[in-house]
């Protein structure tokens, strides 16, 4: 249903560009891989648990809201993906910018839809407020500003945390990056040339100032005390403090850097979506605490 709904916007949208070849390729790729991913999605994740009828559950406590910044940043990265896509295929405009924005927040709706019908699961409209924000941020910005002044970003580091409970918090680096959220730091860079209201300034125009969020000391979701996988034996680590962590650091808009090169500007693209090291300020429940490098 979702696929069909998603292939008349781009109908409705390219109805008129329907003799660009590189638009046929994406109005053919996007729909097939979108297809493949949701299949092979259901069958490592959904296939095992038992399905029930479409309910919500509320989340909202859970992991202190880094995961719901993660969706935020997902939707983002995945809509601003989808838009340039979009403008490589011929598209302009209002037209690149909704049918991209419109592809990156189908993934994520999509992945509601399936835990929605999960009995281990359920909907959450925390996740879907999240998604929409994320999306909203990239679209709204190229619609009004034809520009994204503000960027989401992402960095990560390893936490010792996972050693406590690997099946959820990640057994291997990778699945680290995605499940533990204690060594997820989300980031809004804005671009201080751009924002800056005096109309010349010598900032440079790749310099931003990044605010980022985080979170420490989460064992398990909503508290630390939980019941060990498989049994009925309670584990309890309350003695581990939960808090919130944020951050003041400078930051480099990579597309702002000028170059002619097609490859170039294609790895400026990606290193975009993350924040890189910089001396860094943080303020938690502690006080304040200088970083030489925070990744």
């Amino acid at each position: 249903m979702v696929i069909i709904w998603l292939l008349r916007i781009q109908t409705a949208f390219c109805q008129h560009d329907s003799t660009n070849h590189r638009l046929r390729v994406i109005n053919i790729g996007i729909p097939a891989t979108y297809g493949l991913t949701m299949t092979g999605l259901y069958s490592l994740w959904y296939k095992g648990y038992p399905m029930s009828k479409f309910h919500f559950f509320n989340d909202n406590n859970e992991w202190m809201q880094v995961d719901k910044m993660g969706h935020s940043y997902s939707a983002y990265q995945l809509s601003r993906t989808g838009v340039e896509l979009y403008r490589w295929s011929g598209l302009t405009g209002r037209k690149a910018i909704l049918t991209g924005g419109v592809v990156g927040y189908s993934y994520l709706t999509t992945i509601e839809i399936l835990d929605g019908f999960s009995s281990n699961w359920g909907a959450s409209w925390g996740d879907l407020v999240a998604n929409t924000i994320g999306t909203g941020l990239y679209v709204v910005q190229e619609l009004f500003w034809k520009e994204q002044k503000i960027n989401l970003k992402f960095s990560f580091s390893q936490s010792p945390y996972h050693q406590l409970r690997p099946n959820v918090l990640g057994e291997n680096f990778p699945q680290q990056m995605f499940k533990d959220y204690n060594g997820q730091t989300y980031w809004l860079s804005a671009n201080i040339k751009s924002l800056c209201l005096a109309t010349e300034n010598k900032f440079p125009a790749w310099l931003n100032l990044a605010v980022g969020y985080g979170a420490q000391g989460m064992i398990g979701s909503e508290n630390n005390s939980f019941l060990a996988k498989g049994s009925s034996v309670a584990v309890n680590y309350s003695y581990i403090p939960r808090f919130r962590q944020w951050y003041l650091a400078p930051d480099i808009d990579f597309t702002r850097i000028p170059t002619k090169s097609k490859a170039l500007k294609r790895v400026f693209f990606i290193l975009n979506c993350v924040k890189l090291p910089f001396p860094t300020l943080e303020k938690n429940k502690n006080g304040l605490k200088f970083h030489y490098l925070y990744f």
